[in-house]
């Protein structure tokens, strides 16, 4: 049964797993949770985990190199961490010092509550200042 103790894994490819791991580790803060490397077997991915320590959901990023798929990320593929208050401006500032894109927002929702960062592969990190519920 699905409740709010499930756990959830999203998972999506990147064209450099060291790339996405200075932005969400060192940029946003999250901890590596597993990593693990193909070595060429067919079949077998470069992969790293990231996510809050102790907590329910992580990223899997995925990397093919004998058979890359390449990010395709639209400006609605959205990432959004419900901070509680505005985001810190050195948070922000971090996120494009480790790869990210400060972007304005699709959807002009996202610009009033809160700040887009775009990550190494172009998919949207939202930093909303609202809270969840």
């Amino acid at each position: 049964m699905i409740d709010s103790r499930t756990h959830i894994r999203v998972a999506r490819p990147s064209l450099d797993l060291s790339a996405a791991e200075r932005f969400y580790v060192e940029g946003l803060g999250l901890e590596v949770q597993w990593r693990s490397i193909g070595e060429g077997v067919p079949g077998e991915h470069d992969l790293l985990m990231v996510g809050p320590a102790g907590g329910g959901w992580h990223f899997e990023l995925t990397h093919d190199a004998g058979n890359p798929v390449a990010p395709s990320p639209t400006v609605d593929d959205l990432f959004v961490v419900y901070l509680g208050e505005a985001p810190d401006e050195a948070l922000v500032e971090r996120l494009v010092a480790h790869g990210g894109t400060r972007v304005p927002a699709h959807n002009p929702y996202w610009d009033e509550w809160g700040v887009t960062v775009a990550d190494p592969d172009g998919y949207r990190l939202v930093l909303c200042s609202r809270t969840w519920g």
